[in-house]
């Protein structure tokens, strides 16, 4: 957003806020860097269009600065036959998404493509890619200091106080005023919002999402993206095979209650955030309908064997012995008060501020037409004076 701010409007005064040492630190380098296609969503939602704008604008963004790009296609994998209508309606979706280059393969043509997976069918995406998202938020860190912004690390947010036509950040770093925010906190989304007084009815729950990876001798295994049929009643893909930009190939993520915003391990419980999560109503109708979901991720989460039978259903060669621990990332997912895990994304906009609320997967893929958009919201309102805050 910094970056799309500055390209249209060189004259403003535009400060990024980074409460770590460096960028992206957390959900930016703690994913998988696959550039989503546009396969789950819902026609018509915001995540559908996002994606699919998002996914050609990360492409066009990483062949012009010279970043990490692999296009390696991917499949969707049917093992059971119940699951094959919910395929055929993934296809349909791809389809009014506008992704005319996917197509339902049977078991023979699957086979060409991943040699060593099976399934009764699988819904092929042969321009799927990945990146490293860790090097895209570099080069707009990069853009963003030689295009007149400034990027303050260390700048955790205490407060926020509303101050004429002014609002005040009061920050680690010292206090910032400026004439309008967009609250970017990503896991600490909702904490900001009520900081700012924006009353959303959402709540950011965190989900521990743990990877492991193939060994090396073992990569040749996978040559693209493998993924199950997810569960239609869940906003989580599954535990799925990816081929990275440097050769890796991760297995997972899981989904996995984390005791804290940035709970990337069982040992990281904050108790602050854990008390503040179990006391929002929400969160107790959601544990009622998904507890035995939850119960079973977290089983896995301990257990390298019942992980690994999660993968063998995409490719059974797979055992315990091939997996070796890899980084673990913390999906922001926005609750509301029925328990219900909201699926779309969502923006709110409150005296002085945007806040973006929920933007789970495929936020990464979706983020320049993210910013894009919301900065066609904005800049309307921004001042016309030459360097205004």
């Amino acid at each position: 957003m910094a970056a799309e701010f500055l390209r249209r409007r060189p004259d403003l005064r535009l400060l990024v806020l980074e409460k770590e040492t460096r960028v992206g630190s957390h959900q930016s380098t703690r994913n998988s860097g696959v550039i989503h296609s546009g396969v789950y969503y819902r026609p018509g939602t915001l995540k559908a269009r996002l994606c699919l704008e998002g996914s050609a604008a990360m492409r066009e963004f990483c062949r012009r600065e010279s970043l990490p790009l692999l296009v390696c296609g991917k499949l969707i994998l049917a093992s059971e036959t119940f699951q094959l209508p919910r395929l055929e309606d993934l296809h349909q979706r791809s389809v009014a998404n506008g992704l005319t280059d996917a197509a339902i393969v049977g078991p023979e043509r699957l086979r060409e493509i991943e040699p060593h997976a099976t399934g009764l069918a699988a819904l092929h995406v042969p321009t799927a890619a990945v990146t490293d998202y860790g090097a895209v938020t570099r080069r707009l860190a990069e853009i963003v200091a030689t295009t007149g912004g400034e990027i303050a690390t260390g700048a955790r947010l205490l407060g926020l106080e509303v101050r004429g036509a002014a609002i005040v950040a009061k920050t680690t770093a010292g206090d910032v005023s400026a004439g309008c925010l967009v609250n970017c906190a990503g896991l600490h989304a909702d904490t900001v919002a009520e900081m700012a007084g924006a009353r959303t009815g959402l709540r950011i729950v965190p989900f521990r999402g743990e990877y492991h990876q193939l060994r090396a001798e073992r990569r040749h295994l996978v040559r693209g993206l493998i993924y199950p049929v997810p569960d239609p009643d869940l906003p989580f893909l599954g535990a799925h095979l990816t081929t990275r930009v440097d050769g890796a190939v991760l297995g997972g993520p899981n989904a996995v209650l984390a005791l804290g915003k940035e709970g990337y391990r069982w040992v990281d419980v904050h108790p602050g955030e854990t008390m503040r999560m179990l006391g929002f109503g929400g969160f107790w109708r959601m544990a009622r309908q998904h507890w035995a979901t939850g119960v079973g991720e977290a089983v896995r989460s301990v257990s390298r064997r019942l992980f690994a039978r999660e993968l063998q259903r995409l490719v059974p060669e797979l055992s315990p012995a091939d997996l070796v621990d890899a980084a673990a990332g913390v999906r922001a997912q926005a609750l509301d008060a029925a328990g219900r895990l909201v699926d779309d994304f969502v923006f709110v906009e409150s005296a002085h501020m945007t806040h973006v609320l929920n933007v789970p997967s495929p936020a990464a893929t979706a983020s320049l037409a993210i910013a894009k958009m919301i900065v066609d919201r904005i800049e309307p309102r921004l001042p016309s004076s030459p360097r205004s805050p």
